[in-house]
């Protein structure tokens, strides 16, 4: 599975970062989250606002950090 978290650095691109990894680690997923700074490859998935979470290639959400519930059923719903 492929995880990204896209963002500069912002404390809510942190704070999405760690919510993610700590779902995978709940959900005893055995993927890597990659964080993703660079505002070009950030434009290519045309996210105008992060942080950005991008799961197998697809963008789930943007611009605010999702609740943890959410961050899970994001996940499963790529499993």
């Amino acid at each position: 599975m492929d995880i990204k978290v896209l963002g500069p650095g912002c404390k809510k691109c942190k704070e999405l970062e760690k919510a993610v990894q700590k779902a995978v680690e709940e959900i005893g997923l055995d993927a890597t989250v990659e964080k993703v700074e660079d505002m070009d490859k950030i434009t290519e998935y045309n996210v105008l606002m992060t942080p950005g979470l991008v799961i197998n290639g697809k963008v789930k959400v943007f611009g605010r950090v999702p609740k943890h519930k959410d961050i899970i059923r994001y996940i499963q719903e790529e499993m």
